[in-house]
């Protein structure tokens, strides 16, 4: 990738459960993983290792302040001057951040996940093209309270409760006007195969420029 490139960076939001992680897979294998560098906001959740459980299970997970925005914004930064990141493992069983790294080599293209990315408008400014994931709010309830009982150790309790205490509002609050500032949204998540394909061949026009460029 030549030093004068820039790489594009891709935002993909929705709400919980909406489908953005089916529909960033489904690029990426259109794509190529080789060619994009990907970034998920989940991994920037602040450890809560000093708290207690109890108290972890009070904390507003779905509120901006509870991610390290700021160092997601300079990993980003990072990757688009061709530098390469360690990106945190979070640990959503424990809560805490583990002492595993992931890392992320500069590509052509930037990749970036979650569900409150485009609230920032710090983060915004980084990106070229932002996409949003649309999808009702009972499929969305649905497919999170599957993967927190699956992946997350949850109990149908906590999820309900969690769900009415902090997931809801919060998407009212700031992930559905965060909408406005996507320049594509994509209803039924990952099963919209149109958008899908036609994102895909966009961001391989832009491999192609790319290269052309010297990349």
């Amino acid at each position: 990738m030549a030093n004068e490139f820039r790489p594009v960076t891709i935002a993909v939001a929705g709400g919980s459960g909406s489908g953005k992680t089916t529909v960033a897979n489904a690029i990426l294998e259109r794509v190529g993983s080789h060619n994009i560098a990907y970034i998920p906001h989940d991994a920037y959740y602040k450890d809560l290792s000093e708290n207690m459980r109890l108290e972890r299970r009070t904390i507003n997970f779905d509120h901006p302040d509870s991610l390290d925005t700021a160092l997601m914004i300079e990993h980003i930064k990072q990757l688009q001057a061709g530098q390469p990141v360690e990106i945190p493992v979070y640990d959503f069983t424990t809560d805490r951040r583990t002492d595993s790294t992931i890392k992320i080599q500069p590509h052509p293209i930037i990749f970036v996940e979650g569900i409150l990315i485009l609230v920032e408008a710090e983060l915004r400014e980084l990106f070229d093209i932002k996409l949003f994931v649309d999808a009702d709010a009972d499929i969305r309830f649905i497919r999170r309270l599957k993967r927190d009982i699956a992946e997350r150790g949850r109990t149908v309790d906590t999820v309900v409760n969690q769900y009415l205490a902090t997931v809801r509002p919060m998407h009212l609050e700031f992930v559905e006007p965060s909408k406005r500032y996507a320049d594509v949204i994509i209803p039924e998540g990952g099963r919209n195969e149109v958008a899908i394909d036609l994102i895909a061949a966009r961001i391989r026009a832009m491999l192609q420029q790319s290269d052309s460029l010297g990349g």
